[in-house]
């Protein structure tokens, strides 16, 4: 019996990739995210109020729920495929030259998120052995900025390492972070609600209203003595804008999409609403528990660590309180350096995208010759990382100021509709 060869006007498709995909559930792509995403509560309260005023935890409970919008919108992008991602978008609409400016774009904010997060872990580890020191009256001090630049690169190595290997590696490495994080928050959660019955007083945050809001002179910027921020809306505008921070990392959804395990939309739902609830809770309610418990007289003291401050001022004994404050900050420090997983698994997705689409040279394109992985991509996502904390000597100020002019950047394009 021959056989019947190929039917007329029919056409051979052959799918072809250089790399190998080892897909994930979506714990794993939920916990990729929030290693970058949930590491913004141990930061973002203080900052925020600094920046609006004591009624900070309200406006990032709002930008939390704003989250779930911005979940649907991803969900919606992700599920119509695109070769090339936003190089190839950009470029039909806008020419190859902002497609490149694009993805550059996006590029340094990645690169510069996992440098941060690395030395900023470091200084929160530092000033715990110091203080530690302190307590036992011990000679050993640390330099904070050389130990923290030090703790930047082997976070850094590890992490290149891990996500060498493959996102399933990276992925559990992200889990376990979660995992630690999440009993954590939950003590603290407890904590807070029995700290908050056993003094049967308490005092809410002020309501987010234009009235509230105290402006200081750097959160105004350029429109420091103007009547723009006399506007109600205005300045409702502004005071969501200081707390938009809250999301840093959610970006990263879109990334991991395309590891998520088949029924890819079904899960990515999941991960999804995983990502905006565990957020909900770990980043909005501490902040606002924080607003709560914290007395105004020291709340000053904890604008670097909201959550170390909320630990101290619990009810219960102070040894108890050290203790766990202990933890608070090993969390902090472990979760911040989730945040270079994070960034090297974003900045390897976009790039890879942008390989397929022949925009980098075919040496990138080439995998691993063990892991499958695209291993020269992820050697020079890290080695730029590496530069960049060994050119701070681990001052964080340093590398935010980078990262503000990249972010200032990205902003820049998205209001052009670029991004």
């Amino acid at each position: 019996m021959s056989t019947p060869g190929p039917r007329p006007g029919s056409a051979k498709i052959v799918v072809a990739t250089t790399v190998a995909l080892s897909f994930i559930s979506f714990w794993r792509g939920a916990a990729i995210v929030l290693n970058d995403l949930a590491s913004s509560s141990f930061y973002v309260g203080g900052i925020a109020e600094r920046a609006i005023g004591r009624s900070a935890p309200w406006f990032i409970v709002a930008v939390m729920l704003f989250g779930f919008a911005v979940r649907s919108v991803y969900m919606e992008s992700c599920g119509m495929f695109v070769r090339g991602g936003v190089y190839v978008v950009v470029r039909n609409s806008m020419g190859p030259f902002m497609a490149k400016i694009s993805v550059s774009a996006l590029i340094v904010d990645y690169v510069l998120t996992g440098p941060i997060s690395s030395v900023s872990a470091g200084h929160y580890l530092g000033r715990l052995l110091n203080e530690t020191a302190e307590i036992f009256h011990l000679d050993f001090r640390i330099e904070p900025g050389w130990f923290a630049a030090a703790f930047g690169v082997i976070v850094t190595l590890y992490f290149w390492w891990a996500n060498v290997k493959g996102i399933h590696e990276s992925s559990g490495k992200a889990l376990r972070i979660i995992q630690i994080m999440t009993v954590m928050v939950v003590i603290l959660v407890v904590w807070s609600v029995i700290t908050i019955l056993m003094r049967k007083q308490f005092q809410l945050p002020p309501p987010p209203t234009h009235d509230n809001l105290q402006f200081s002179k750097e959160a105004l910027g350029w429109l420091e003595g103007t009547f723009w921020p006399n506007l109600a809306l205005a300045g409702l505008i502004i005071a969501f804008g200081h707390s938009l921070l809250a999301m840093s990392g959610f970006e990263t959804l879109a990334q991991v999409y395309r590891e998520i395990a088949s029924p890819k939309l079904k899960n990515l739902k999941i991960t999804a609403n995983i990502v905006c609830t565990y957020a909900l809770i770990s980043t909005g309610l501490i902040t606002v528990f924080a607003g709560m418990i914290i007395p105004d007289a020291v709340r000053k003291n904890y604008h670097d660590n909201l959550i170390g401050g909320l630990a101290m001022n619990l009810a219960g004994p102070e040894l108890l309180r050290l203790i766990f404050h202990a933890f608070v900050v090993v969390v902090g420090a472990l979760i911040l350096s989730g945040a270079v997983n994070t960034s090297i698994i974003g900045a390897n997705g976009i790039l890879n995208r942008v390989a397929e689409d022949g925009v980098l040279l075919n040496f990138f394109r080439k995998p691993h010759r063990r892991f499958g992985t695209t291993s020269r991509i992820i050697n020079l996502i890290t080695i730029l990382q590496l530069a960049a904390i060994i050119a701070s000597r681990g001052d964080v100020y340093l590398l935010g100021e980078a990262y503000a002019f990249g972010v200032v950047w990205s902003f820049f394009l998205k209001g052009l509709g670029v991004l």
